[in-house]
């Protein structure tokens, strides 16, 4: 097993990685600085790997820091990468998001699998990588209705994902009373359409959205 010693973008903070596992990208970063965190409030990370968006969220909160993720090797890895940062407070658990059971939480933050499973010669064959990347264990429609039921009413949801799925994730965003509140495009400076979509949803929020001027990602 190889490990790397990782600087988190933007902050102070270093991270191990394993390199056969997901490892975080320009889409980490993006989305652990798009999301807000308030003083004390709880956030839970939906698949969350390494553990790199709960650091992000360690920086604005004192509150408890939840982390799941259905890879046992993963929940390691993010474990001992809280402990690295002294940080206490926290919880990781080993299981599907469908089957967790945690007290209403206040932010929810999740970089899915972004990939429609449609027959296995488009997946990757690391499984590791698999699970992360494609929608083996963790399709939209069950992302969205998790979320509701784990976020406080009001609470709030930040992802990211495709831009070329917009359409799909209005849809189950909203079948899952989950107002869409602020996106923002991602695109590379390089070409001319959005590759990536950054969303804040708000849990029985009302009808307001926000469109950001596009985030443009240098090389």
């Amino acid at each position: 097993m190889k490990m790397t010693y990782d600087y988190l973008p933007g902050t102070q903070i270093y991270l191990h990685q394993r390199k056969d596992m997901f490892r975080m990208n320009t889409d980490t970063a993006l989305l652990g600085n798009f999301m807000k965190v308030k003083e004390d409030e709880t956030v839970l990370d939906i698949g969350t790997n390494n553990g790199a968006l709960l650091l992000y969220a360690s920086q604005y909160t004192k509150g408890k820091l939840i982390g799941i993720d259905i890879q046992q090797e993963a929940c390691d890895l993010a474990a001992q990468n809280l402990k690295d940062q002294n940080i206490e407070n926290f919880e990781v658990i080993c299981s599907d998001i469908a089957d967790v059971h945690v007290e209403p939480v206040d932010v929810i933050v999740c970089n899915p699998p972004y990939f429609r499973v449609n027959n296995n010669q488009q997946l990757n064959e690391n499984e590791y990588k698999r699970i992360a990347r494609h929608e083996c264990y963790l399709t939209m429609d069950v992302l969205c209705k998790s979320v509701n039921r784990l976020l406080k009413e009001k609470g709030r949801f930040y992802l990211v994902h495709r831009a070329d799925r917009l359409v799909d994730l209005c849809v189950e965003l909203r079948n899952a009373e989950l107002e869409i509140k602020t996106i923002q495009m991602i695109r590379d400076c390089e070409n001319e359409d959005a590759h990536g979509i950054l969303i804040e949803a708000v849990k029985q929020g009302k009808p307001h959205c926000i469109v950001k001027s596009e985030h443009i990602v240098k090389r």
